[in-house]
């Protein structure tokens, strides 16, 4: 496994010297009350979306979030969740963990709410997390997984599922590409480290996701990321990537097969109030309703004419069929 040591070896220079060019994301930091961001912080932010969403994070829920990064996620997270090992960051990168533990000494001097022993840091490796089964609320990484080959990024989905109780939600943020990234990008270890080389189209990375047993999967956002072009990268042709938000929860996986969201609605136009299609769905007339892909489709198999369903804009935001 050297690309992993590539990695490590990145992300410990990265600890050191903050590298404000390693990831660059489009999705806005939140602005929450009462909430001061340390500086270095910011500059440390080495993902490319982001997981911190509060319509997950009700009720102080125990959160998992691996590859720490400077900080940034667990101290958003740690506002929801004000208590003693409330969020548990997991790293293998030592230097990572210690630059963490320093930002929190200033995030203490900007936040009287804040406590560093709200967050429980643990050096660890994604692939076996030092977590006990089923006491997870909230998971997460940012611009991790995609780092990994397909069979480690098996294993860590698996480890993310283990620790996580029913119904728990994994909130997840890589880049994706839906064009052929050639081979020998992929065999680079440092741009495999980077971010840039390792990425899925979306529909694999799905599946990747959905095979390990969650039965419920939120597309929420997609937005361009990155342009590999033959001017900097060994390609003939310009690659482009984009970085998506995913949410996966722990649901039992249904008979029929997943349900994925990725921003799809029906409407119902026809004569009647309402249309019910006996499984489930209920649409009133002119109400759009959100619908998983898999209803989508068997509403669109129906063959009605008074039924219109979009194309997805893989941006979900909850509610709607399942």
């Amino acid at each position: 496994m050297s690309y992993l040591q590539t990695t490590h070896d990145v992300y410990k220079k990265a600890a050191e010297t903050p590298d404000v060019g390693l990831c660059c994301t489009t999705t806005p930091v939140w602005q929450l009350p009462g909430l001061e961001m340390p500086s270095i912080m910011m500059q440390m932010n080495y993902g490319c979306g982001s997981t911190v969403h509060p319509r997950d994070l009700v009720d102080s829920p125990t959160v998992l979030y691996v590859g720490v990064g400077g900080g940034m996620e667990l101290l958003q997270f740690s506002y929801f969740s004000r208590q003693k090992g409330g969020v548990i960051g997991v790293d293998v990168v030592d230097e990572m963990l210690t630059a963490s533990r320093e930002n929190f000494k200033e995030a203490e001097a900007l936040n009287p709410w804040f406590k560093s022993d709200f967050v429980d840091l643990k050096k660890g490796d994604a692939l076996n997390l030092p977590v006990a089964d089923n006491s997870i609320d909230v998971a997460a990484q940012n611009c991790l997984f995609n780092i990994f080959k397909k069979e480690d990024l098996k294993k860590a989905l698996q480890e993310m599922y283990r620790v996580m109780k029913p119904h728990a939600r994994l909130v997840m943020s890589d880049p994706i590409c839906d064009m052929p990234i050639p081979d020998n990008l992929r065999a680079d270890e440092t741009l495999r480290a980077l971010c840039l080389s390792g990425s899925l189209p979306l529909d694999q990375y799905i599946k990747m996701i959905t095979d390990v047993g969650f039965g419920t999967i939120e597309v929420r956002a997609k937005r361009p990321y990155r342009i590999l072009s033959p001017q900097h990268y060994d390609t003939d042709k310009n690659i482009y990537i984009e970085s998506v938000e995913v949410c996966a929860i722990k649901d039992p996986m249904p008979e029929d097969g997943p349900c994925v969201f990725t921003g799809k609605t029906a409407i119902y136009y026809g004569k009647e109030e309402l249309f019910d299609d006996n499984a489930g769905h209920i649409l009133l007339q002119n109400q759009p309703i959100a619908i998983c892909d898999k209803t989508a489709q068997n509403l669109a198999d129906l063959g009605k004419d008074d039924i219109f369903i979009s194309e997805s804009t893989y941006f979900y935001d909850g509610g709607g069929c399942c």
